[in-house]
């Protein structure tokens, strides 16, 4: 069979020791390409005769130029900033042009540069911009999850084993890349959904879903919500809202007397027939009828 792809571009990038910037600047590049029609070669050297005949060159080679397809941070003065202030890193740039192209919706390219790209420029550039609530249990970042992969020295620690590795963790950066656009596509018509149930809602504390929508990522603009109600599984489950996205401090949780109950236990504790569970942590109460969801969260609203 004849191939109808155009030619075959020339992505070059640093050997050596990977991270999470240049396997997703990669894999961003790959995807874009790939979705024009064209082959591409990824080529891992520090060789500047292969980078003159690149076409695109990113997180080595010391120049940002767009117009040339020259992508890296390293070089004196850097390569700019978010609008938060975080230092560009090559996936940034790389996003910031291409993004749009990959995704097709400008929403859905600023929410992942939000949640992916601006996290792993500020790890490649040393800013930190979370601190551990403990320090003997720090979390396991997706940079930290990538760097797993990188050969031991018991392994030899060789170019062509941290090739190999390159090439496995690339492909897997373009799935995770085609889903979060994926879930960001499907979740960004919930934002108006959920405008048009609240401001329908007589109560504003309680905010009733008759679809299981991703309301978490926009709670944070209505202040007033304490409960959602949404159906599950064939129950109703009644979920406290937290004070901010991310946070486990909620702006209300259940009573302290309802933890951990099951059935009939909680039946008699809270007075609502057909109650089913509460969380242990009081996030979550759970009832077999929308009214019996209802009735759990106008009792806790009072308690």
């Amino acid at each position: 069979m004849f191939s109808f792809l155009k030619k075959k571009k020339l992505l070059v990038t640093h050997s050596g020791k990977f991270h999470a910037d240049d396997i997703f600047s990669c894999a961003t590049l790959e995807l874009v390409l790939e979705q024009q029609g064209y082959r591409t070669e990824v080529i891992r050297t520090r060789d500047e005769a292969i980078m003159a005949r690149a076409d695109f060159v990113f997180d080595v080679g010391g120049e940002y130029d767009h117009e040339r397809g020259r992508y890296d941070h390293h070089q004196r003065g850097g390569a700019g900033e978010h609008e938060n202030g975080i230092p560009y890193a090559a996936f940034g740039l790389i996003w910031k042009h291409y993004g749009d192209i990959l995704t097709g919706n400008t929403e859905v390219t600023q929410h992942i540069a939000n949640k992916l790209v601006q996290p792993i420029d500020a790890d490649d550039n040393g800013v930190q911009i979370y601190e551990c609530v403990r320090p003997d249990v720090a979390p396991r970042t997706l940079q930290s999850m990538l760097y797993v992969f990188r050969p031991t020295w018991c392994e030899g620690m060789s170019d062509a084993l941290y090739d190999e590795r390159f090439r496995e963790l690339v492909d897997l950066a373009k799935k995770i890349l085609a889903r979060e656009i994926k879930v960001c596509t499907d979740t960004a018509p919930v934002c108006n959904m959920i405008r048009a149930v609240y401001e329908a809602t007589e109560d504003k504390r309680i905010l009733e879903l008759h679809e299981e929508y991703p309301w978490e990522p926009f709670i944070d603009e209505y202040d007033g919500i304490i409960y959602v109600i949404y159906e599950r599984s064939n129950t109703w489950r009644v979920q406290g809202v937290a004070t901010s996205k991310g946070s486990y401090v909620l702006r209300k949780r259940f009573p302290e007397n309802w933890a951990g109950l099951r059935d009939q236990e909680l039946v008699e504790v809270s007075g609502v027939p057909d109650a089913l569970f509460c969380h242990n942590a009081r996030f979550l109460a759970v009832a077999k009828s929308l009214e019996g969801a209802r009735a759990l969260a106008k009792k806790a609203l009072e308690a």
